[in-house]
C-alpha cells in the first residue's frame, strides 16, 4: 500500500559482512595476483576514454592553429625582408627573367638631364587621400586620420560611421551638419592609394633621380567628391593651385611649369583652365594670356575627356563589370540584408552625393558615342592582336570583313534590356516611352531597411520600373535623360555644375558658365599658341563600352536593375563578356574618350582650338608583367598601373626636361583612334 513505509535497516544490517578465513586467504594472495575481469574492464575503458580525449579537436582548436600558423610565417617573412639585402629582390628577378632595364630616371641622368620646368600633378577621383577634421560621436577618436587611401581601416571597424562620414550632403553637395573631411595635402595625398599600391610614387621617384625636389614639385590635391566649382566655393582649391602655379614659375627662372594630370584630374585641369583666365569673382582673374604665361605643356594621363560608359552603371546600379562578376559568383551577398550591410546600396547612397561622378557620364550624345544602329568602333573584334604603328597615321585595321558582319556590336545602345534587344535590328523593337510615364506606388513602404537607406528607387515605384524596362534600349543622348527619371535629385545638383552637350557657337555668352568649362565640346582651349596638349592613355586591354541589363530578381528592397551577367556573345571574338559590351581602352576609359579630341577636335585651329595649340597622341601597348616578381609591371596600359609604365614616365621626364612634342617623336599610335574620329561627323 501507498500507505506503508520501508523499514528503516538496523545498525547490524548496516555493516558489512566480516570477511571468512578464506576470503582473506584469496584477497591476500590476489594482492599479487592479476586483476579481476572486471577491473581489467574498468582500465580499459579509462584507456580509451584518454585516447578520445587525445584525438578529439574542437573548430575553435582548428582556428588557433591556423591563425597561429598564418602568424609564424608572416613574422618569419618578414624577419627575413628586413635581414636580407636590398638587392637580393632584385638579385632573383634577374636571374629568373634576366637583367631589368635601368629605370627613366637613371637612364635619363646618364643622357645628362636636368630638372628643368617644374611639375604639377593632378590626381584623379578617389586617388587622392582624405582625413577627418570633425564628426559625430561614432568616428571619436578619428581626428585628422585618413578615412580614404591608406589601410581603410574603419572601413571594417565601423563601415555605418564610415559611409556617413564620407557623403556628402545630398542637397547642397557640401559638408553634412557637423561633418568636416578634407584632402590630405602635399606629395603624400597621393603617392599610394594603399599601402604597397603606387599611383604618383614611381613617377615622383623618378623625377628625383634627375634633380626634382619638392619645391620644385607640386601635388594639387583636392576634395575629389565634390563638384570642380564648390572646391574653390569651400577650400578655394582652385585659388591655391593659381598661386602655387606662379610661386614655382617666379621662384625657378620664369619657367613654365609641365601640368600632369590623371583621370578626372584631367577633367578638373580643363575646368581651371577656364577658371584661371575668367574674372572675379566666378574665376580667377587671371586674364586671356594666363595659361601661356604659366604652363608649357599639359601631359594628361588617361583622360575620359568625353567621358565613361561605367559611370552611368555606377549611378544607375552601383556596379560595373567587376561588382556585377563578383555577384554571379556570390548571389545576394552584396544586396543581403545579412547583418544589415546592404552593401551595394550603402555604396550607392554614399556616391550618389560624390557630384563628382557625374562630371564623367558620356558627353556628346550620339554624335560621339554613336546611335542605335551605330557607333564609330563598330567592326571592331575583341582579342584580335592589333599590328603596332609608331607614327602619326592610322593603324591598319587587321579585320576581315566577314569578321565585321559576324561580331559587330551596337557600342551605341550603351544599355540594353536583354541580349536580344542589344542585337535586334531597329525596326524590330517595340519601345515605350518612360519620359512621361507616372511613378507607381512605393515598392519599400513595407520594410523598415529600405527606408532608412534612401537610393530615390524607394519613389521610383513599380509603374516607374516598369516604364525604364520598356522603353527597352537607351544611347548616350537618352541615359541623360534615365538617369533624371530614377535619380532626380542627384542630377537636379549635376546639371548645375556640369554639361554633356555640343556647343553650336562657342561665343555665345552662355558658355562663360562654370558647368561648361569641363567639357572640351562647349569650350575654347585658352589663347596660348607656344602650349602643348599630349593625351597618354593605355591600350590593348578589353575595356567596358555597353551593357544589358536586367530586372533584379527580388526589387522590393534591392535595387532594381543590374547587369545580367549570363549575357556572352557565345563565340570566338565576340566582345560580350558577362553582360558586357567591350571595346579597346585601358580597362577605364574607351580608346574614343581618351583620345578623340587630341587626335580630331584640337587638332590644328579648330573651333575648340583657336589658337592652335599642338596636340599629340602617346598611346601605350599593354603588356601585363610576366611573373609576380615584376609586380604590376612596367609596360602596363591599365587606368592606374600605366602610373608605372617605363615608357610614359620617360616621355613625361623628357618633356620636363625642355623636350617638346616632335622630340619624343610625335605621335605614337596603336589603335584605330584616327579611323575611328572621322567617322564622328562633328563640326570642327
Amino acid at each position: 500500500m501507498s500507505m506503508l513505509r520501508r523499514r528503516k535497516p538496523s545498525e547490524a544490517e548496516k555493516k558489512p559482512p566480516a570477511p571468512s578465513q578464506s576470503d582473506s586467504s584469496t584477497s591476500s594472495s590476489g594482492a599479487a595476483a592479476a586483476p579481476t575481469e572486471k577491473e581489467k574492464e574498468k582500465d580499459a575503458a579509462a584507456a580509451a576514454g584518454g585516447r578520445e580525449r587525445k584525438v578529439r579537436w574542437s573548430c575553435i582548436d582548428n582556428c588557433c592553429w591556423l591563425i597561429g600558423c598564418i602568424c609564424s610565417v608572416w613574422w618569419f617573412l618578414l624577419f627575413l625582408y628586413n635581414a636580407m639585402p636590398a638587392s637580393f629582390p632584385q638579385y632573383v628577378t634577374e636571374a629568373i627573367t634576366g637583367p631589368l632595364p635601368d629605370p627613366p630616371g637613371v637612364k635619363l641622368a646618364k643622357e645628362g638631364l636636368t630638372a628643368r620646368h617644374p611639375v604639377v600633378f593632378v590626381p584623379g577621383i578617389v586617388t587622392g587621400g582624405l582625413e577627418l577634421w570633425e564628426g559625430h560621436q561614432c568616428a571619436d577618436g578619428l581626428f585628422r586620420k585618413r578615412l580614404w587611401g591608406g589601410t581603410f581601416g574603419e572601413v571594417y571597424k565601423r563601415p555605418l560611421c564610415w559611409v556617413e562620414h564620407m557623403s556628402l550632403d545630398n542637397e547642397t553637395g557640401l559638408d553634412p551638419q557637423g561633418i568636416r573631411v578634407r584632402p590630405v595635402t602635399g606629395l603624400v595625398a597621393a603617392d599610394y592609394f594603399a599601402p604597397g599600391y603606387f599611383v604618383w610614387a614611381v613617377l615622383i621617384a623618378n623625377l628625383a633621380r634627375i634633380g626634382y625636389e619638392e619645391k620644385t614639385m607640386y601635388m594639387a590635391a583636392y576634395d575629389w567628391r565634390l563638384s570642380f566649382q564648390n572646391t574653390e566655393v569651400r577650400d578655394q582649391t582652385l585659388s591655391r593651385i593659381k598661386v602655387n602655379i606662379e610661386l614655382m614659375v617666379s621662384t625657378n627662372g620664369g619657367k613654365k611649369v609641365v601640368v600632369i594630370p590623371h583621370s578626372m584630374g584631367v577633367l578638373y585641369f580643363l575646368h581651371f583652365m577656364k577658371w584661371v583666365e575668367a574674372p572675379a569673382p566666378k574665376g580667377g582673374g587671371g586674364g586671356p594670356n594666363w595659361c601661356a604665361k604659366h604652363i608649357k605643356a599639359v601631359m594628361n594621363i588617361g583622360g575620359p575627356f568625353l567621358g565613361v560608359p561605367k559611370a552611368v552603371t555606377g549611378l544607375f546600379s552601383a556596379e560595373a563589370k567587376d561588382v556585377a562578376v563578383a555577384r554571379a559568383i556570390a548571389p545576394g551577398v552584396l544586396d543581403s540584408d545579412l547583418f544589415g550591410l546592404q552593401t551595394l546600396r550603402h555604396v550607392m547612397r554614399m556616391t550618389r552625393t560624390w557630384d563628382s561622378t557625374m562630371s564623367m557620364i558620356p558627353k556628346g550624345g550620339d554624335t560621339i558615342w554613336g546611335g542605335l544602329d551605330w557607333s564609330p568602333e563598330e567592326g571592331y573584334v575583341c582579342n584580335t592582336k592589333k599590328q603596332k604603328n609608331n607614327d602619326s597615321h592610322v593603324s591598319q585595321d587587321v579585320n576581315a570583313e566577314s569578321d565585321y558582319q559576324l561580331h559587330s556590336a551596337n557600342y551605341g545602345r550603351i544599355i540594353s534590356f536583354g541580349k536580344e534587344v542589344s542585337e535586334t535590328p531597329l525596326s524590330k523593337i517595340e519601345r515605350i516611352d518612360f519620359r512621361d510615364a507616372v511613378k507607381g506606388n512605393n515598392f519599400a513602404h513595407s520594410n523598415a531597411s529600405c527606408r532608412e537607406i534612401w537610393t530615390e528607387y524607394h519613389e521610383l515605384g513599380w509603374g516607374g520600373i516598369k516604364a525604364v524596362t520598356d522603353y527597352k534600349v537607351y544611347t548616350a543622348s537618352s541615359v541623360l535623360d534615365l538617369l533624371h527619371f530614377v535619380a532626380p535629385k542627384m542630377t537636379q545638383r549635376g546639371s548645375a555644375h556640369f554639361s554633356y552637350g555640343i556647343a553650336d557657337n562657342l561665343d555665345d555668352p552662355e558658355y562663360e558658365h562654370y558647368k561648361y568649362w569641363s567639357n572640351p565640346l562647349e569650350t575654347k582651349l585658352p589663347n596660348a599658341p607656344d602650349m602643348e596638349i599630349y593625351s597618354m592613355y593605355g591600350v590593348g586591354i578589353p575595356t567596358e563600352r555597353a551593357y544589358v541589363y536586367k530586372l533584379a530578381p527580388s526589387a522590393e528592397c534591392n535595387i532594381p536593375f543590374q547587369i545580367d551577367t549570363s549575357a556572352e556573345g557565345g563565340q570566338d571574338g565576340s566582345c560580350l563578356k558577362g553582360g558586357v559590351y567591350l571595346a579597346n581602352g585601358d580597362e577605364t576609359v574607351p580608346v574614343l574618350s581618351a583620345g578623340y579630341m587630341c587626335a580630331k577636335g584640337w587638332r590644328g585651329k579648330t573651333r575648340f582650338n583657336p589658337s592652335g595649340i599642338k596636340t599629340y597622341v602617346r598611346e601605350y601597348d599593354h603588356a601585363p608583367p610576366t611573373n609576380l616578381l615584376e609586380g604590376r609591371g612596367t609596360q602596363s596600359g591599365a587606368h592606374v598601373d600605366i602610373m608605372g609604365n617605363f615608357a610614359l614616365i620617360e616621355d613625361v621626364i623628357r618633356v620636363a626636361a625642355g623636350a617638346t612634342g616632335e622630340d619624343l617623336g610625335g605621335d605614337q599610335v596603336y589603335s584605330d583612334i584616327f579611323k575611328w574620329s572621322e567617322k564622328v561627323k562633328l563640326r570642327i
